[in-house]
C-alpha cells in the first residue's frame, strides 16, 4: 500500500493503465535467510513505458531489480513472499538465462564490461543466445552503432581502457544485442558527467520510443530519471513510499524537498545549517 502525506497532491494522479509487461506484488526479499531487505514491494511496468525506481543508497533498488531478473539467487538472496509475473508468466522458478530467453535483460550497476575484450567483442557476447552469424550479426551491430555512434569509433578499443560513459554505452548496447522486450537498468548515471548522463538517457528514451522496449531503471539521480520516465516509484528502507506519474512526482513537495534539494521557495542550500533532520510527511 502506498502511503502519502499529501493525498490531495496525488489524488488526481492516475496509475499506469496500459497492460503491464511486468507485475510485482507484495514481494519480500531476504539475504542469507535472515536479512530482510524488501518489505511488501509492489509495482507495475506497462508495455512500452519507462518506469523509474528511485531512492537513496541502500533503499533496496538493486535488490528489487535482481529479484525481478532472478539474479538475486547468485547473491544468496531469495524472494520469500509475493509474486512476480513477466508477460503473464510467474518467474519464481525461472533462471536468469530463462529470463533473457523470455526477453528481459538486466544491465548491472557498475557497467560490468569484459575489460579484456574489445568494445565490439563485448557487444557480440550479448547476442550469444541468438546464435547470430555473418550478415545477421553485422546488421545487429550496425543497429547498436546507430544508437551509440561513439561505440563505432571505439569498437576496436579494449573496453577496460574506455571511459566510464563508453563502458555504460557498451553495457547497454550489449543488452540490446539480445533484442530484449524489457531492460532493467541499474544506476545508469553512476559516476558519469552530467553531459554523458543526458546523452545516455536520451538514447534510452530513443530506444524506448523507436523499438517499444519497456524499461525499469533504478536511479539515485531523481531529477534526470523523472525527466525521462513516464512513471516513478520511490523506495525507502525496502518499501514503496510514494508513486505516481513522473510529472506529478516532480512537482510533489516531499520529492522536491528531500530528493531534488528544493524548498517551496526554490533551491535551498544547507551549507550554513548545523543540522538537517529528515521529516517526510508520508512517514
Amino acid at each position: 500500500m502506498t502511503v502519502t502525506a499529501e493525498p490531495a497532491d496525488l489524488a488526481a494522479a492516475p496509475t499506469p493503465s496500459a497492460e503491464p509487461i511486468l507485475s510485482v506484488r507484495n514481494i519480500e526479499t531476504i539475504y542469507d535467510g535472515v536479512i530482510l531487505v524488501l518489505r511488501g514491494v509492489s509495482l507495475d511496468v506497462p508495455k512500452g513505458s519507462i518506469v523509474a525506481l528511485l531512492g537513496g543508497n541502500g533503499a533496496g533498488k538493486s535488490t528489487t531489480l535482481k529479484s525481478i531478473s532472478t539474479m538475486i539467487g547468485a547473491e544468496r538472496g531469495k524472494v520469500t513472499k509475493g509474486s512476480i509475473h513477466f508477460q503473464g508468466q510467474r518467474t519464481d522458478r525461472l533462471s536468469p538465462g530463462d529470463m533473457v530467453n523470455m526477453g528481459m535483460v538486466q544491465v548491472m550497476e557498475g557497467r560490468m564490461c569484459f575489460g579484456h575484450l574489445t568494445v565490439e567483442e563485448n557487444l557480440i557476447t550479448g547476442a550469444y543466445t541468438r546464435k547470430l552469424r555473418g550478415a545477421q550479426l553485422r546488421d545487429e551491430l550496425d543497429r547498436v552503432y546507430t544508437y551509440f555512434p561513439r561505440l563505432k569509433t571505439r569498437r576496436s578499443s579494449q573496453a577496460g581502457y574506455t571511459s566510464g560513459g563508453e563502458q555504460q554505452m557498451t553495457a547497454i548496447g550489449r543488452a540490446m544485442m539480445a533484442r530484449p522486450k524489457m531492460l532493467l537498468l541499474d544506476e545508469p548515471s553512476m559516476g558519469l558527467a552530467p553531459q554523458i548522463v543526458a546523452e545516455i538517457f536520451q538514447i534510452v528514451r530513443d530506444l524506448n520510443e523507436t523499438e517499444g522496449v519497456s524499461i525499469l531503471l533504478a536511479e539515485q539521480n531523481t531529477s534526470v530519471a523523472l525527466k525521462y520516465a513516464n512513471y516513478g516509484y520511490i523506495l525507502e528502507s525496502g518499501r514503496i513510499m510514494i508513486d505516481g506519474p513522473a510529472s506529478v512526482l516532480a512537482e510533489n513537495k516531499d520529492v522536491k524537498e528531500f530528493y531534488l534539494g528544493m524548498s517551496s521557495d526554490g533551491r535551498e542550500s544547507f551549507r550554513n545549517r548545523k543540522s538537517y533532520r529528515r521529516s517526510k510527511r508520508w512517514v
